[in-house]
């Protein structure tokens, strides 16, 4: 049976942003590839699901997070252009990461090295960090929401979105506030949440990138939330060889149960872990930008429908990026580089006669000219052959 049709592709909101094509949804929304008609750029629209948009208190609390993110200036956030509402349709207008999320990278090339962990989870803290000191919290700090784009740019996305939705009238089962597997003990506790709550999350995080996996397992999202009401998050390096020291006590007190027992906030939990990289040294790394995700997907079927007119849909399609440096041991293989997108590693061409003399049309009138300087010069050595010779025999 087939779903039913997506009746917002193609429709535009307020009259200047364009639904092109979906890249994602999830229990509280859905993702859109969109362009902004007024000012000539791709945008993601992020369209709630129907069951918040006649809420009063959830449209309040939505309009306001959206206000106060869209304030915040750092590279580490995904930036909030616009939100609105129209025809009971609630959305929010972001910046377009053309790239992928850091959960699809994981999955292509499974737990980081210290250094790799470093360059995410900087910029994410950064971020988190600069929304802390506005009073702002995320409360969904995941891998889901840490994007890459293919410039190795890494940034924070959804703030807000949890604690508009906890603010609805609406409630359902299949809507978790928060990921089960990175919510803090209060979280879990009280609903309550603060910067030392993100900090959690972010701390298990960390975990899972040295890890890769998290720290506690559950047969339903209940029991695995309330296993961090009476377990530690252990360290990383009792679960792989190898983790330094530094990053075991980094996820340590970012994970402590009692929340006065954490970092205060993102910048407290950057500062120490730019200290641990110091101390030991790590190599500077740019995060590579996973090479297949939802938003290549989308972006790849755009152009492939509307090959003259993508540039329409999207002024910066997604970009083919060179071979990112590994992040293991075992990288996944390159793939093939494309001669006119990848700068500085082309492949030979394989090219016959035929098509060789029609790329360089003055081929031709080159090899005439030297078949008649090759016959002329048999002629004049034929010639002196034959002069030497009658000589010979008249002597």
């Amino acid at each position: 049976m087939r779903p039913p049709a997506d009746t917002l592709l193609g429709s535009t909101l307020e009259g200047r942003y364009r639904i092109d094509a979906p890249i994602a949804r999830g229990g509280m929304s859905a993702v859109y590839v969109g362009a902004d008609l007024r000012l000539g750029r791709a945008v993601a629209i992020k369209v709630m699901d129907a069951r918040y948009s006649g809420d009063p208190s959830f449209l309040r609390r939505f309009e306001f997070e959206a206000r106060a993110v869209a304030g915040l200036k750092h590279p580490g956030l995904v930036a909030v252009y616009d939100q609105g509402i129209d025809d009971g349709v609630a959305f929010l207008v972001m910046e377009l990461v053309e790239g992928g999320s850091l959960r699809e990278l994981l999955r292509e090339r499974g737990p980081m090295p210290p250094h790799a962990v470093t360059a995410v989870a900087d910029p994410v803290l950064g971020g988190l960090g600069t929304a802390h000191a506005a009073g702002l919290v995320h409360r969904d700090v995941k891998p889901e929401n840490v994007l890459i784009s293919d410039d190795g740019e890494v940034k924070v996305a959804d703030f807000g979105l949890v604690r508009a939705v906890a603010e609805a009238g609406v409630t359902s089962a299949s809507v978790i506030l928060g990921t089960a597997a990175y919510l803090s003990p209060e979280q879990v506790e009280s609903g309550e949440a603060d910067a030392r709550s993100d900090v959690y999350s972010t701390g298990v995080m960390i975990f899972e990138l040295l890890t890769g996996r998290t720290p506690f397992h559950g047969d339903t999202p209940l029991a695995l939330a309330y296993q961090r009401l009476s377990y530690d998050v252990p360290a990383p390096g009792d679960v792989v060889a190898g983790v330094p020291e530094e990053f075991d006590e980094l996820v340590l007190r970012a994970t402590e149960r009692n929340p006065a027992d954490r970092y205060a906030d993102g910048f407290a939990m950057q500062r120490a872990l730019l200290d641990a990289a110091d101390d030991l040294n790590l190599p500077p790394f740019t995060v590579p930008a996973p090479r297949r995700s939802a938003e290549r997907e989308t972006m790849a079927r755009m152009r492939a429908a509307h090959p003259a007119g993508a540039d329409a849909a999207s002024p910066h399609p997604t970009r083919v990026q060179s071979q990112p440096e590994p992040m293991g041991s075992e990288p996944p293989p390159p793939p093939v580089p494309q001669d006119d997108l990848v700068v500085g590693t082309r492949r030979p061409r394989v090219v016959d006669d035929a098509t060789r003399s029609a790329d360089r049309p003055g081929d031709n009138a080159l090899r005439a000219v030297l078949w008649i300087a090759l016959v002329l010069l048999l002629a004049v050595a034929i010639g002196a052959v034959a002069w030497w010779a009658g000589a010979t025999y008249l002597s």
